[in-house]
């Protein structure tokens, strides 16, 4: 028996998430081409491997409960000073995921987990690289925008080499995405 070090997210569809993936390559973000385009659920976590199959459980019921919203990125922002990372914005669905991520974590599943920082759904765009990079990666995307719906997420493990690779997908329960979705983000939540 070993370890695996795990992550939950929502995928960035194409062609977003690759135009992301090779603009935080070009901010010299050493890391770009290991991290698929996402937005966290569930920080890099590390467990028994033994315990993949309850997170796999857990994860399937989380994803039944929910249904799909209107995923919508805009402009940049930053975690400077506090932690070197420049985003974007996650400006339409950040009620959901904030809801995703507790349900992922709770108490009572297999990743229950306290967080190093308070919750803030975002698209990493450039970490850990010199200030004189993280300020162009602001700039430049300060305009920047994408949306989409997103129908549900993802489990990720990190191999050995430093790669996130999907090990499965788990869709909402749902398939349609709710017509009050577009107008107000309270009806992307799922039904308690």
């Amino acid at each position: 028996m070993g370890t695996v070090t795990i992550g939950v997210s929502i995928a960035v569809p194409e062609p977003h998430g690759s135009e992301l993936q090779q603009l935080r390559a070009g901010f010299g973000d050493a890391a770009a081409h290991g991290i698929p385009t996402h937005v966290t659920l569930l920080p890099p976590t590390e467990l028994d491997d033994a315990a993949l199959a309850a997170v796999e459980a857990h994860l399937t019921e989380v994803a039944a409960a929910g249904r799909p919203f209107p995923m919508r990125l805009r402009g940049s922002g930053t975690f400077r000073p506090l932690s070197p990372v420049v985003f974007v914005q996650v400006v339409e669905g950040a009620e959901a995921c904030t809801w995703l991520q507790k349900e992922v974590r709770d108490a009572s599943g297999p990743v229950a987990r306290e967080l190093q920082f308070p919750y803030h759904p975002h698209v990493t765009v450039a970490h850990g690289i010199d200030e004189a990079a993280m300020d162009r990666a602001y700039e430049e995307l300060a305009d920047y925008e994408a949306d989409w719906s997103c129908t549900g997420f993802a489990l990720y493990e990190q191999g050995a080499d430093g790669v996130w690779r999907k090990l499965r997908e788990f869709p909402f329960g749902s398939a349609v995405v709710p017509p009050q979705a577009g107008h107000a983000e309270r009806g992307s939540l799922p039904a308690r």
